[in-house]
């Protein structure tokens, strides 16, 4: 698992820092130069087709990393602790 986290963290992509929910329209918005509310008004269209919005949406909360490098899925599969670069394992503060 610890190959799939590291190749997570090295996509160029992180969750916005101005988010909302969970950050990943923000994040989107970021690295594409779009407007946050143009990219959030269309993720909020894609949850009227069942399985496209709303799971599309749901994988990304899991995988992507926040600004610190930290994966949900990660922490929640490692009872809550950290494994962000450089400090695998820790606790978060």
């Amino acid at each position: 698992m610890e190959n799939i986290y590291r190749s997570l963290r090295s996509i160029p992509f992180r969750r916005g820092p101005k988010r909302w929910v969970g950050g990943i329209c923000a994040g989107l918005a970021a690295k594409f130069g779009w407007d946050p509310l143009v990219v959030r008004i269309a993720v909020l269209i894609s949850f009227l087709f069942p399985f496209i919005g709303l799971a599309t949406y749901l994988v990304a909360w899991l995988l992507l990393p926040w600004q610190d490098g930290s994966i949900p899925l990660e922490r929640a599969l490692n009872g809550g602790r950290r494994g962000g670069p450089g400090q695998p394992g820790s606790y978060r503060v």
